[in-house]
């Protein structure tokens, strides 16, 4: 089976979009994220903008392998599963992760029932993602090699053969380069330094 080691996600924070039903606005943004603490910084910079708005409903997804996804969908106080979860869907639909999409709504006076709800924040959610800019990234393993220097001549042969990245390098007596490898490729080179006779090889998780 084929490891998949590329994911989707946006380049930068999304243009603010507009969608309006029954005299209610919402206006949707999407951001590139890491982490839930960028989802609370972005949340905190939304409620300050528009202090007068009711909901602020959202959904994030961040990971980009099966075992690391993370995900959360919040209505707000919107009736259950009305907003939070049709913003997540987007999220699915358009295949992204590491995003955080909010939606922020100012009531207009007229209810718009639950199925209006949904599509006005599945709308929303879609529109701010239409307005993004949406790049394909590798999955990367980082690697620590560790060395003598009398054998940095054979470490960076294979560094130059391989075509690999270096994230990080020690060069002293005894030297330590990070290199970046995709996925699919990390246990062939994780192999080949290992083959190398005074030479360790690490993977680096954080």
């Amino acid at each position: 089976m084929e490891i998949k080691d590329t994911y989707k996600t946006i380049k930068k924070s999304s243009q603010e979009v507009l969608f309006k039903d029954k005299n209610s606005k919402f206006f949707g943004y999407a951001f590139p994220i890491l982490s839930e603490e960028d989802v609370k910084q972005h949340l905190e910079t939304l409620k300050t903008q528009h202090h007068a708005a009711r909901h602020w409903c959202y959904a994030y997804q961040i990971g980009t392998t099966e075992a690391s996804i993370q995900f959360r969908a919040n209505d707000d106080g919107e009736p259950n599963n009305s907003a939070g979860m049709p913003i997540f869907g987007q999220i699915q639909s358009f295949d992204v992760t590491n995003i955080l999409i909010v939606v922020v709504r100012y009531f207009g006076g007229v209810k718009l029932g639950v199925s209006g709800l949904i599509n006005a924040y599945k709308t929303t959610a879609q529109m701010a993602l239409e307005a993004s800019e949406i790049i394909t990234k590798t999955i990367n393993v980082l690697f620590l090699v560790a060395f003598e220097y009398k054998d940095m001549n054979k470490v960076m042969r294979l560094i130059k053969e391989k075509n690999l990245t270096i994230v990080n390098q020690k060069l002293e007596l005894t030297c330590e380069i990070t290199i970046s490898v995709r996925l699919k490729k990390a246990e062939k080179i994780y192999n080949a330094f290992e083959g190398i006779y005074g030479v360790d090889i690490k993977e680096l998780t954080f």
